[in-house]
């Protein structure tokens, strides 16, 4: 059988999934924003952004495979399938969909087994953590924010590592909602009304301040500005469905929560 050779990445996670299954070199380009790993901005040409593509440079790489992610690149895969272009667009937003996407993955490359022992590896840890968690007398309550102005709180894939991570998700309602307009909270007193303990937020393309969240209306007495427990994790570790989030993402939600838990432990004494 005759396996994709010269395989085009719109978004991150594929490059990183590739790499880390070892078949780096059958990747021809990937998207601009990619950061992860570090060596492919160097290695590799860059022919998409998020929702738009330099067509013509993707064709002049002689792609065997695109490979696209959601909605959003709709438009794109159907230019390249009229080009007469493999499109394979994946659309998954939730912990295990990232798994799905790193085993779907390995078998389009014929790496099926390296594949399955990454997810494996990464259910592993996550059924680690949420055994420790589960122990936890007192959970944290967390407000994740996407964006702000509109306020967007986390998608699918961040609430249930939140979970996994020891927290409650202020909003996880809204987290089975794939787009962020869907997510938009539209009041921002609402946030202060659900009074979490911990804020983190991770702003696509522009970083967010910890120092400032304070400084919003109403907002000066919510427990997570009063006792200083407001962070960021950059959208590089979090906000892409793939390794990244299981990995680095989620160690730093779990130092997150594990330190508020720690605090309240010591302030019973």
């Amino acid at each position: 059988m005759n396996w994709p050779q010269r395989i085009i990445c719109m978004t991150e996670e594929t490059v990183e999934t590739l790499y880390l299954l070892g078949e780096q070199d059958r990747i021809a380009g990937i998207s601009g924003f990619t950061v992860r790993p570090p060596q492919a901005r160097k290695e590799k040409p860059k022919v998409s952004a998020f929702t738009s593509a330099n067509i013509p440079k993707i064709l002049d790489l002689k792609p065997d495979l695109v490979l696209g992610f959601s909605d959003l690149q709709a438009d794109i895969a159907a230019e390249l399938i009229r080009a007469g272009i493999e499109v394979y667009v994946l659309n998954h937003r939730d912990v295990a969909g990232i798994l799905r996407m790193i085993q779907t993955l390995g078998r389009l490359v014929d790496a099926p087994l390296a594949a399955d022992q990454l997810a494996s590896s990464y259910q592993c840890k996550i059924d680690d953590m949420r055994a420790l968690t589960d122990t936890w007398a007192v959970k944290p309550r967390v407000y994740f924010e996407e964006w702000y102005d509109p306020i967007i709180s986390g998608i699918g894939w961040v609430s249930e590592l939140i979970e996994i991570a020891g927290g409650i998700d202020c909003f996880a309602e809204n987290a089975k909602h794939q787009g962020g307009k869907q997510r938009i909270v539209a009041d921002p007193l609402t946030v202060v009304e659900r009074a979490p303990d911990i804020i983190i937020g991770s702003w696509c393309g522009k970083k967010f301040h910890p120092n400032k969240v304070g400084e919003r209306q109403g907002w000066q007495d919510v427990p997570a500005v009063k006792t200083n427990h407001v962070f960021e994790i950059k959208s590089a570790y979090i906000l892409q469905p793939g390794p990244a989030a299981l990995t680095d993402g989620l160690d730093q939600l779990f130092d997150i929560t594990s330190n508020w838990v720690k605090q309240q432990s010591h302030s019973g004494e």
